[in-house]
């Protein structure tokens, strides 16, 4: 008797359990897969596999530890700015690759010159797009999220912040004129260190005519303000520059994801965050443009360098 009365409780109380619980473990299941941005729907989950599985990279990538995203900076739905951030999770270090916007990347069914730079990748097909040629033109590297930010939201995040130091080491300052842009654009910094407010900030990340390299130059630029910017964001604003991201920047980062990366950032800095671009060569080529034409050679050594520690681990394990 004492026997079925044991087992009649142990159900009664798994049912209680059971109808409790399980909601609650459904909807904390739900809220760690949502998003904490805005998004326009778009999910770089449903990106392919781009890499193939003869690849010397196919073990590599999936198999490291990393998160993967796509940042881009845009302005009047053009792509200004491209670069694929790479967090190492196990040893909290950031690898920042740019991407010219410029690079020749042609693409089938749309033959015309000006279509052939991966910025307009963008334009015709949306992050997704972008993505997919990002990925294929770094070997099939995974980008497993997305974050978009345009100028209005960049000169938020820099105030929120108190500002981003920089040495402005361009001789007499950065000074141009654009009275055709819309709005028209105006760049008017002087030179040397001062900490710019977030409309110099955008002046700053626009500008490429006094660059001897052009773009190229604009794109050392803008990775040492990224690196000046992680190192100021880490600062005692840190609450307040979070909230003004995640209401400045669309993305499709899950809760979970923020979660590793909120984990990591206690022991974040400025110092393990390394540079790259994407290796190549400025030339002219079709419709009389400037074109930045990688070198495939070149991507290879320098996904090596980004992936030495996954490489080492795959080949130890391979013996």
């Amino acid at each position: 008797m004492k026997v079925k009365s044991f087992i009649k409780t142990c159900l009664i109380t798994m049912i209680i359990f059971t109808c409790i619980f399980t909601p609650t473990f459904a909807w904390f299941d739900n809220f760690m897969n949502s998003s904490l941005f805005e998004s326009d729907g778009t999910d770089l989950g449903d990106l392919p596999v781009l890499v193939e599985k003869d690849s010397e990279f196919f073990d590599v990538f999936n198999n490291s530890n990393r998160i993967n995203v796509l940042l881009t900076g845009t302005n009047s739905n053009l792509a200004d700015t491209i670069m694929l951030i790479s967090y190492e999770i196990d040893t909290e270090e950031i690898d920042l690759i740019s991407i010219p916007r410029d690079t020749y990347y042609p693409r089938d069914g749309h033959p015309s010159a000006d279509k052939k730079k991966i910025n307009a990748s963008f334009k015709d097909g949306g992050i997704l797009e972008l993505a997919t040629c990002v990925s294929t033109l770094l070997k099939g590297m995974p980008i497993n999220y997305y974050m978009r930010i345009d100028y209005d939201g960049i000169r938020n995040i820099v105030n929120s912040m108190g500002g981003v130091p920089i040495n402005i080491t361009v001789p007499g300052g950065m000074h141009y004129e654009d009275p055709w842009d819309d709005p028209p654009l105006v760049i008017d910094i002087d030179e040397g260190y001062q900490v710019l407010d977030g409309d110099h900030a955008i002046q700053y990340l626009r500008y490429r005519k006094g660059y001897a390299n052009g773009d190229i130059g604009r794109i050392a630029a803008q990775q040492e303000f990224m690196r000046a910017a992680l190192k100021q964001a880490l600062g005692l604003n840190l609450v307040k520059v979070i909230n003004t991201v995640l209401e400045n920047v669309e993305s499709d980062l899950k809760v979970k994801t923020c979660v590793k990366l909120a984990k990591g950032a206690k022991s974040l800095s400025s110092d393990k965050l390394q540079t790259y671009m994407v290796p190549g060569v400025a030339n002219y080529g079709e419709g009389g443009l400037s074109f930045w034409y990688a070198d495939e050679d070149q991507i290879r050594d320098m996904l090596y360098q980004i992936y030495s520690d996954e490489f080492s681990a795959t080949q130890e394990t391979a013996s």
